[in-house]
């Protein structure tokens, strides 16, 4: 289905959660996708309301000078971007309706066929329990990732050794850098692009790149390159 609109709360909180987990619209790399959904907004979205949206449409501003070059069909309109299936009602009129068909397929009082043998009942926690008890013991191994940031300076005259300093000072608890490369972006600019390992449920990559973007005299802004499981 796509996304419906920006304007309205449910609009924004579709494309929020969009952008929880994804960069840009489409991709791993800006595209007319964003430029279309971009373009849509009058005003900047609320950060405290809208994170993912604000963050998102912060870094897309950085590339307003290149909308032109960006890659993708340009004639495409926003809506045809997004999720396949949208839980907004379209139609608020036909709510009720939908509301009392669902009410008719509400049983209140069960039935006899959904009760359960007291015997079964017992059998199945004796097994969950017999279960709990061979998990005793094992230490699940945390989950890991492999990322790779880009972190972007403002121009051509940033000190890209006091801006990886100030990366690599950031100290996180399932955090640790590894190695790093500059990469030329165009107009004598570079990037500097630095692999890291987190722990998922340590380290919060949108609070990572929040810090990074704290310093605000070096980093123009930052993206998630590449991320794989480890």
């Amino acid at each position: 289905m796509g996304f419906t609109d920006f304007v309205s709360d449910a609009g924004l909180a579709t494309l929020n959660s969009w952008l929880t987990t994804r960069s840009y619209i489409v991709g791993h790399a800006p595209s007319q996708a964003d430029v279309a959904c971009y373009k849509t907004f009058k005003d900047s979205p609320t950060p405290a309301k809208y994170p993912h949206v604000y963050r998102w449409y912060k870094h897309i501003s950085s590339y307003t000078s290149e909308f032109s070059s960006l890659p993708g069909d340009p004639s495409k309109a926003y809506t045809t971007y997004g999720p396949e299936k949208s839980e907004l009602t379209l139609n608020p009129a036909k709510a009720p309706a939908a509301a009392e068909e669902d009410d008719d397929d509400v049983d209140l009082f069960g039935s006899d066929d959904e009760e359960e043998d007291a015997a079964a009942v017992k059998l199945r926690e004796e097994r969950l329990a017999e279960y709990k008890k061979k998990k005793e013991g094992k230490t699940k191994p945390a989950a890991k990732s492999i990322v790779t940031l880009d972190v972007k300076p403002w121009d051509d005259e940033t000190d890209m050794k006091e801006l990886e300093a100030a990366v690599r000072g950031i100290e996180m608890d399932g955090l640790v850098w590894g190695a790093s490369k500059l990469v030329a972006v165009g107009f004598g600019i570079k990037k500097l692009q630095i692999n890291l390992v987190v722990e998922d449920d340590k380290v919060s990559l949108d609070e990572l790149q929040a810090k990074i973007e704290e310093a605000e005299d070096h980093v123009q802004s930052t993206d998630v390159a590449a991320m794989q499981k480890l």
